[in-house]
């Protein structure tokens, strides 16, 4: 026997690159404009003096804030370093039954992961025809649901009906809605909380903030979820969130007239690139995200359109993986300018 053999192996999560050169990136699904003004003056005004004191273990300054701007009680409220340390502490917290874990086949690749890493046992339940997802296919035993919408990497969501079955049939498991890009389209699933003891929402600052630099998400929740959370979370780390993340999430998130300006700049331009997208031959589901799913027109290969935008310093993200989604593109939304150098780059491309 080695010591290898006590080595936990697993396949990881394939972040999308980071290219260190100026290109035009919509590969990570980040924010082509950047943070409010408001963080700037917070961060400026920081005492740094602080930064040798350990931060706040119960993120007050950065919970107080979401709870005022969203109308929930402070018990039911949780942050963490983006929303994967989030969704990450709920898979530790809520998924130690034998029963397997529900979420779809095509969906945010870290939630196999985390499965793996924690010794989850999961299935993964097949989308639609046309990348749905069906609510009736969550009506069987299970040890949790997990669901993201609107879903990644397809940018289709579900509307707060089609959730709640989903909530109401699984009332002996925990339910996460992971909303990540629920900013820029579809229902938000927070109104259930008030409803059901066994749902989570679950949310980030990466995206509609312009914070994805700063690793801020949250979730909210029943209180007594949200007490299950924070007691794992003190088991693994107390001191989760750096002081100056903190500052820059409250000052995000009272800034409620940028975010909103930011939001329907992106919407706007998704529905204007969108339309040129089909004019090109392009294929997808009507995105409810600040990405488009993409097909490109036959001959062309997904791969091939890939790799010819990377040659030119645009990057998008092309998953392998599962063959079924082979075929298209993930393109993140971004300025106008941006996307308007895509659709050229595209047209010549394509000819």
């Amino acid at each position: 026997m080695s010591f290898v053999d006590n080595i936990r192996r697993v396949i990881p999560y394939t972040p999308g690159e980071q290219p260190q050169k100026k290109v035009i990136k919509l590969n990570t699904n980040e924010c082509p404009y950047p943070p409010s003004p408001s963080v700037k003056k917070a961060l400026d005004g920081m005492d740094t003096d602080v930064l040798r004191l350990y931060p706040e273990v119960a993120c007050d300054t950065l919970n107080d804030a979401l709870c005022s701007y969203y109308g929930v009680p402070r018990e039911c409220v949780f942050s963490g370093v983006g929303s994967d340390d989030v969704l990450s502490m709920c898979f530790l917290a809520f998924f130690a039954g034998k029963d397997p874990v529900l979420f779809p086949d095509i969906t945010y690749s870290f939630y196999d992961v985390w499965a793996e890493v924690y010794r989850i046992p999961y299935e993964t339940v097949p989308l639609d025809e046309a990348f749905g997802i069906r609510p009736q296919d969550y009506r069987k035993p299970n040890g949790g649901v997990v669901i993201a919408n609107p879903n990644a990497p397809t940018g289709a969501a579900l509307g707060l009906d089609a959730i709640e079955d989903i909530v109401s049939h699984n009332k002996d498991s925990v339910v996460i809605i992971d909303e990540a890009y629920i900013d820029f389209g579809g229902e938000t699933a927070l109104p259930l909380i008030k409803k059901y003891d066994n749902v989570v929402v679950v949310r980030t600052m990466s995206k509609s903030r312009a914070l994805a630099g700063m690793r801020i998400g949250y979730c909210f929740g029943p209180a007594q979820l949200i007490k299950y959370l924070n007691d794992v979370k003190y088991s693994v780390n107390s001191y989760t969130m750096n002081t100056p993340a903190l500052v820059a999430g409250a000052a995000a998130i009272g800034d409620d007239e940028y975010f909103r300006d930011i939001t329907s700049r992106i919407i706007k331009t998704r529905t204007a690139f969108g339309q040129r997208l089909r004019e090109l031959g392009f294929t997808f589901v009507e995105s409810s995200a600040n990405f488009i799913f993409a097909a490109p027109p036959a001959p062309f290969e997904a791969s091939f359109i890939f790799e010819e935008l990377k040659k030119r310093d645009i990057y998008v993200r092309h998953f392998k993986k599962p063959e079924r989604i082979a075929g298209h593109l993930r393109i993140t939304i971004g300025t106008d300018e941006e996307m308007e150098t895509l659709y050229e780059t595209l047209s010549d491309i394509l000819e």
